[in-house]
Formats: C-alpha cells, structure tokens, sequence
C-alpha cells in the first residue's frame, strides 16, 4: 500500500573506520555505534555509504577473486582443523570452535576486549613482483581482513555489518621487489562481539614456504534423516563431513540442491508423496560417495476449506515489522476484522515467485510456531488470513508465463506451510492483466473454491476499465473476493460523473466506488479502503463518520454528499483500512465504529 509499507529512515550511528584508519584506536574515542532494524531498507543507504568508501580506498568487499591455475593457497591452516597451528592472536583473544562453521569442523572465534581488537596473524611466504587473492569467510559485525608488510600499498576490507551469515571478505595485493614474506590478518573491532571466521586462503604463485596437504575426496555422510514434514515440504539434515565444501542433495537420483550447511529445505512437493534421498559432501578434490538412502513423507494435503467471507467484510492489514505503530501478534487483532491480510510476502531471485519470512526479532519475539497457531486459530474463528504482495517497496514482478507459474506455486506452498486463506495483490507500480490473470487462476487451480483473492489498486489503477488492475480484476471475476482500492495518497479524480472529486469527502469515496460498480465489478467486489489514523497515510485519512455515511450512500442511498448513484447497491462488500497496527494505536476508534457499519449493512 502506499501507507502500506512501512516508511524507514536508516538508524543513524557513525560507520566503522575504514581499513586505512590505524586499528589500534582507544575504544575511549570512538563513537559507539547504535543498534540498528533488522530490515534490508533500513542498512541499504549505509551499506552503499560503505561500498563507496571502499571502492574510494581501492578495495574490493564481499567480492570473488580469481586465481590462475597455477596459483597454491600460501595460508596454513586456513581452515583452522589442527587448532590455532601457524597462527597468533593478540591477548589471547581467539579459539577454534567446532560451531559455526563454514566448512570441515574448526573456525576461527576471536572476542575484542578492552583496547584489544582481537588480531589474529599469520605470516606466509611469498614471490617478489606478485599478486596475491587473500579471502575468507566471516560472521560477525566489522570484521576485518588484511595484509602488511606487502613491499607496495598495504591493503584492507570489512564487512559493514553482521550480515546475519557467512559472508566471504576478499581483496588482493601485490608484493615488492624483494617481498619474500607478508603478514596477513583479520581482526574484529572495539566493543563489538566475537566475531568467526573460516576458510583462510591467500592463493598466488608458490614462494617456497610450503602449503597445506591438498585435499582429498570427503567422506560419505553419514545421520541422514527427514523432520519438519507438512504436504509441501520437509527438511533433511546429516552430519558434517570433515573437509567437505559443500554438499550435494539428491531426490529420488536428480540432483536438486547445492548447500554448504548440514541441512537442506526441501519444497513444492506433493501431498502425501513418499521420496528417496541422499547426500553427498564435495571439495576442491571432487565429489565423495553418497549417504545411505533415507525416505521422506509429506503430509496429506487432502481438503483444507478456508472460512467463507461473510457478505459484508472488514478487512485489515496487519504490518509484519514495526514502524512505530502499535505492535501485534495476530491473536491480537479485534475481532471486528473479517479479512487480515499479512504485509507483506517478500520476493527472491525466482522471478515471480514468492516467500514469506516472520520479523520475530522485530515483533518482540513473535515466533513462526505462534504465528501459524494464530492463523489457525484466527480460521477457527471464521475468519480470512491472507498473504499480501507487493506494497510500496514491493518489488515482485509478472511479465511472463513462467513467472506467472513461479508466483501461483510459489504462493500454494506458503498457504499450506502457514495456512493462509488466499493472497492479496497490492503492486503499486503496475502490472500485467495477462500474466497476473494467469497467476491467479493457476493458484485457484490448486487451491479450490475457498480460495480467497483480494486486491488493493491504488486510485489512477482503477480510472479506467483498460487499466491492467481493473482488466485483471475484470479477468478474474468469477473467483475474486474483493478490491479495496486505496481511497487515500491520491489527490483529486474523476468520478463516474465526470467531476472531479478531492480525497477526504464523502462524495469522494462515493463518486470513485461508483466507477468500479458501473465498470463491471459486482457489488460485493468493492470495498472502501481507508487509512485508520491520520498516521497511516500521506493523505487522505477520514473520520469513521465519513466512511459510514459513504457506506450508507452507496447501500442505502442515505448520508449522500453533492454526489448521489443513480442506484443503491446494498450488496457491497464492506471496508478496508492500512492497518489493524496503526487502528490499535488509535484505540481501535476506527474498526469500532466502521466494523459494525460494515457488518449491518443490508
């Protein structure tokens, strides 16, 4: 929704010195740094801040480096499997572990402390006149990789924050004309925590030191077994092979998967399906043999009837993430709510298709199992969870066949998973009535007649019968719910008199339904979306007062502006309001007046 997503303002704390500051800084002049959202919007401006800070250093962060064929790794022990071997770390500051890991069964932690950043070295032997790829892989907020002593430009990379997983640091420098030796590090930062790494390699041409043993084909794994089973998915885990990479997962003899963890989530399966699987670990050496054969079952499907919409619904976003409205768990939202759509789904680099992930860390500890519990007890209670995709930033497109099928299967999976009734459609920056109405009855293909589709246009969306919103609504009307479109950010628009009306009226919410209701929607396909609070929109927000007299205008041809239908349409579906959260702030004024309007109209 254009109130609908949450408007984020990037947590402002000062970025880490870059790499050619002197690391050896006092923690008594720095400036502690202020926790930041979890959300990808609110570090994407810091990270591009820090991307271009070092690109303006002459570094590479995050990258891959190339080697030649000929080039060794110089490092010892750079997986960390014989201990600390070959390496030293300042005060005391590191150990090896045995989880995480990113690969074989050691890493790297080390814990700054006090003034002590947690510096752990090696020196490795090098070619004169050479260039040298130095990486590793690393978890940990402003973990540092480094080289000195190289005989030219001394050279640095960070990561710029904890990146929630593995992240692989990389750079390369070049020795001098008489550079037979070269100290290579990595370090965490003050105050910050432990921080974890692995995979330690400078590849470049042999200087005589010697290298590590190559490796050698891994084992098979062993422990394979299946947990998590539901009608689409289940996941299949085993234990880490020593020197393994990765790992390759296999179903019924296909390889389907690459992982470089010790488990794997296997989806879009059928219901009540039985499948074979095995594992296999792998490194620079090859691919080893395959795990023992383990059987997996998915769930029965079978029927799963959604809750039918009652004839006059209340439907309410619910924000899964926090900007400063009221916080809620599902189980908290009023009872006056008929549709709940949860906002938003996220895309992935399928193009169409879609997941769904819980901001936990955000809703104070709001666990999926909770979740999907109140999903269901929501269901129980006759009411519609629905996924919504898109909103402001939403950025899921279907431009093709493919991913029109990617986006239909993709949203199945999710509604079996956490039992969803159905999707809402809410894109804002267009779409295409071809590809989106092939969606859209793939998924009602697989879901069935309970299925639950809603849609939330903005205003200019649905001016016109041939704009792709209404063509796909149009497209789809013998299996769409209902169009909330979004009475609000909008400014003046026509209305199905030809006037023009400004946002905020009776006669605005009035003369704008009336366009939909003679263009070809039926009644109960048209609700009245507002925001609940003035917090919840740019523009556009009523009273309740105006909502319900729009209401009774339109049902009863009562409570009218200088606008008035030619007829009554006592079928309308109902209301709509971004956002249960911003309506919770509020006291609930709005879906306590509205809801009731809503549910006593004819």
């Amino acid at each position: 929704m254009c109130a609908g997503s949450p408007t984020y303002s990037p947590t402002r704390f000062p970025a880490p010195f870059p790499a050619r500051f002197p690391t050896h800084i006092p923690t008594h002049i720095l400036t502690p740094f202020s926790p930041h959202g979890a959300h990808v919007n609110r570090i994407r401006s810091l990270a591009l801040l820090g991307a271009a800070s070092l690109a303006a250093g002459g570094l590479t962060a995050l990258a891959t480096g190339t080697a030649q064929a000929a080039d060794v790794n110089v490092a010892r022990n750079g997986g960390f499997e014989s201990g600390l071997a070959n390496w030293s770390c300042s005060g005391g500051s590191g150990a090896v572990v045995s989880s995480p890991v990113y690969a074989g069964a050691g890493a790297l932690k080390a814990t700054p402390a006090g003034s002590d950043n947690a510096r752990c070295s090696q020196t490795v032997t090098v070619k004169p006149n050479s260039t040298y790829t130095l990486s590793t892989q690393v978890q940990g907020s402003y973990v540092y990789l480094g080289a000195t002593g190289t005989g030219t430009q001394d050279v640095s990379t960070w990561t710029p924050g904890s990146g929630g997983g593995w992240q692989k640091l990389s750079t390369t420098f070049s020795t001098g004309p008489s550079t037979t030796q070269v100290t290579v590090y990595t370090h965490g930062w003050y105050g910050q925590p432990a921080y974890v790494a692995d995979e330690f390699s400078v590849f470049g041409p042999d200087g005589g030191g010697g290298t590590d043993p190559g490796p050698s084909i891994p084992g098979a794994p062993t422990g394979t077994a299946v947990s998590g089973q539901s009608a689409s998915g289940l996941t299949l885990s085993w234990n880490a092979v020593s020197g393994a990479t990765g790992y390759y997962v296999y179903q019924d003899g296909t390889r389907v998967q690459t992982v470089s963890g010790a488990s794997a989530q296997l989806t879009g399966l059928a219901a009540s399906t039985s499948y074979s699987f095995q594992v296999s670990a792998y490194n620079a050496a090859g691919e080893g043999p395959k795990s023992a054969a383990v059987t997996g079952t998915t769930t029965g499907g079978g029927p799963n009837p959604n809750p039918s919409v009652p004839k006059h619904a209340l439907t309410g976003y619910w924000q899964n993430f926090n900007n400063g409205a009221t916080v809620q768990k599902l189980s908290d939202v009023s009872a006056q709510y008929d549709i709940i759509a949860v906002s938003f789904a996220d895309a992935t680099t399928t193009p169409g298709a879609i997941t769904f992930n819980l901001d936990s860390a955000g809703l104070g500890g709001y666990t999926v199992a909770q979740f999907k519990a109140d999903i269901a007890a929501k269901k129980a209670a006759g009411k519609s969870v629905i996924l919504s995709i898109g909103g402001e930033k939403g950025t899921i497109s279907v431009n093709d066949s493919a991913s029109a099928n990617n986006l239909a299967n993709s949203a199945y999976a999710l509604m079996q998973e956490y039992g969803f009734s159905g999707i809402d459609i809410d894109l804002e920056n267009g779409l295409n009535p071809t590809y989106m109405t092939q969606a859209l009855r793939s998924l009602s293909a697989k879901a069935g007649s309970s299925l639950v589709i809603t849609m939330a246009p903005q205003t200019i969306d649905m001016q016109s019968t041939q704009g792709g919103y209404f063509k796909t609504a149009l497209n789809i009307k013998d299996i769409l719910t209902v169009v909330n479109m979004q009475y609000y950010n909008s400014g003046s628009m026509n209305g199905c008199d030809g006037k023009v009306y400004s946002q905020g009226t009776v006669d605005f919410l009035t003369a704008l339904a009336c366009i939909q209701l003679e263009g070809g929607l039926d009644p109960s396909q048209v609700g009245i979306g507002v925001p609940a609070s003035p917090s919840g929109a740019g523009s556009g927000y009523v009273s309740p007062t105006v909502v319900n007299n729009a209401l009774d205008c339109l049902a009863r041809g009562t409570n009218c502006g200088s606008f008035k239908p030619s007829k009554t349409y006592p079928g309308l579906r109902g209301a709509m309001t971004w956002s249960t959260n911003w309506d919770a702030k509020a006291g609930s004024a709005w879906s306590n007046a509205v809801g009731p309007k809503v549910h006593a109209l004819p």
